[in-house]
């Protein structure tokens, strides 16, 4: 007989098919007679851990609220918002089950002005944690606990910097949650998240998963120079809601506040993110006792040390964090004798990998206070510095007003590739110094262009990307000429680490940055 290449595709699909089916066959047929020795244990066992999560979300969940904010009318949506995302497939007779309290009805017109979230109790007199953005602009607060009960709430305080926020209610027969050490979660562990997603639907939801990740960082719209990102990263399920719950351990410990997801929809696509509860902790204790939080700081302008930096020091890991300037010449910091391209390692003997490690060892001291910083130098030198801390200055708000500086034209200046590290630069002559506006102490040459597979790509800017980059420095020698910076650079071979010293005209700030030499025969 013969058959089609169809049918031939047909038959092969129906061998595969009852061979795949055997094992679950036999396996059906196995649990219909008595269970041997290994698969009553294998059951146990899963039975055990079955009893653990359900133990301790029943020891959680009465800890958990649900929180509404009614805020004052105001327009929230943003140009190409619509009021539910857009879902393949989805029904319109369900869209309205996916709309969030207080999204957008229209362009530009808020459909309702009350926000939801989650909480948990931290105290039985009634205070609660959550997070800052949960409760912003609020003008009334209510707290919906497990059994029913609702209360007003009042706002104690909020630190938008790490997302905190304290409430307190006045009720008696709370359950405060039990706080764990977030230092001691380790990426791999089973967590719980607790919440109440996508509002008033689906509250005091319980959803598994485990520690993905810690230190994480993340591109937040009110990011700025003093916020703490150091977000314990999770695939336990957060959607729009969980915001302000616990993220909670097997021992029903809560180490942390979900706060934020990744997602291209706006919905769980597995990457959910916590405020560590140490972080939370030592803001909450501030708001309790002052009603404000107040923070201390170095006086240093950081990034995390990138792989040349730490080979530059002679660290033999990727840590660290690098320090790029200082807000000021007579900064306490640098008077103490902190160096720009210093790594710094470690703070009162706590080691320090990146920046929020720094940022949470040095924040929650007294301004006033001195500690004694550790740091890496060129050739594996090592100091240890007693720096006097400064309280933190209030961050800079961007205004719709603030322009990037222009730039000169290419090709209106006197251009020099320089091929050891894949750029083009000009000098800086006095009428680009005039139409950049730069400080007198700027003396350099500016950036035209960087060849894309140069090792500088994306870390020396030009005026289409973030720039123009001014080099000050190479090695701390000045280069004030194109002439100069090919001078500075004849006496490096392909592969050595250099350090530049750049000034960003758009940012108007200092930097450090360390870059292996190409080859200087092209690019």
């Amino acid at each position: 007989m013969l058959y089609s290449r169809r049918d031939r595709l047909a038959r092969a699909a129906a061998v595969v098919s009852v061979f795949s089916l055997a094992p679950a066959l036999a396996w059906a047929q196995q649990s219909t007679s008595t269970p041997d020795a290994g698969t009553s244990a294998a059951v146990a066992q899963l039975q055990s851990l079955s009893d653990a999560f359900a133990t301790v979300a029943a020891r959680v969940r009465p800890s958990v609220v649900y929180i509404t904010a009614r805020q004052a009318p105001r327009v929230v949506a943003q140009r190409g918002q619509r009021s539910a995302p857009s879902i393949p497939g989805l029904p319109p007779e369900l869209r309205r089950f996916f709309e969030m309290p207080g999204m957008p009805d229209g362009e530009g017109q808020p459909r309702s002005g009350i926000a939801s979230g989650s909480g948990f109790i931290v105290s039985p007199d009634g205070y609660v944690l959550t997070n800052a953005h949960v409760v912003d602009s609020s003008t009334q607060v209510t707290v919906r606990l497990l059994d029913r009960r609702e209360f007003p709430a009042r706002v104690v305080g909020t630190d938008v910097t790490t997302d905190v926020a304290v409430l307190k209610i006045e009720a008696t027969g709370l359950t405060p949650a039990p706080l764990g050490d977030s230092d001691n979660a380790r990426v791999g562990e089973w967590v719980l998240a607790v919440g109440n997603p996508l509002g008033e639907n689906l509250t005091f939801t319980v959803t598994q998963g485990i520690i993905s990740a810690k230190g994480r960082s993340l591109n937040l719209p009110n990011r700025s120079q003093s916020s703490i990102q150091d977000f314990i990263q999770t695939d336990a399920a957060i959607n729009p809601g969980n915001s302000g719950g616990p993220l909670v351990n097997v021992r029903g410990e809560v180490i942390g506040i979900n706060g934020a997801i990744a997602s291209p929809t706006g919905f769980s696509a597995g990457y959910g993110f916590a405020v560590p509860i140490n972080l939370a902790r030592a803001v909450m204790s501030q708001i309790r006792t002052n009603g404000r939080v107040e923070r201390a700081a170095l006086g240093v302008l950081v990034r995390d040390a990138t792989t040349d930096d730490a080979a530059y020091v002679g660290l033999t890991d990727n840590r660290g964090v690098l320090v790029q300037d200082f807000p000021s010449a007579d900064a306490p910091a640098r008077r103490a004798g902190l160096q720009p391209g210093d790594v710094i390692i470690s703070v009162a003997g706590r080691p320090v990998d990146y920046v929020a490690q720094l940022q949470e060892a040095i924040a929650f001291r007294k301004p006033g206070e001195t500690v004694e910083v550790e740091v890496a130098r060129k050739g594996g030198q090592r100091a240890t510095i007693r720096v006097p801390l400064q309280r933190t200055p209030q961050a800079r708000t961007a205004s719709a007003s603030d322009t990037p500086p222009s730039s000169p034209r290419r090709g209106e200046r006197a251009e020099a590739s320089m091929p050891s590290l894949g750029i083009t630069v000009a000098p800086l002559d006095a009428s680009t110094v005039r139409e950049l506006e730069l400080p007198a102490d700027v003396q350099g040459v500016i950036v035209t262009d960087v060849d894309e597979t140069s090792p500088v790509a994306g870390r020396i800017a030009t005026p289409r990307t973030g720039g123009p980059d001014v080099i000050l420095s190479v090695e701390g020698q000045a280069v004030t000429t194109p002439e100069a910076l090919r001078n500075a650079l004849r006496s490096t071979k392909p592969g050595d680490i250099v350090t530049l010293r750049i000034y960003n005209v758009q940012a108007k700030s200092r930097r450090i940055e360390r870059v292996r030499v190409g080859s200087s025969t092209g690019r």
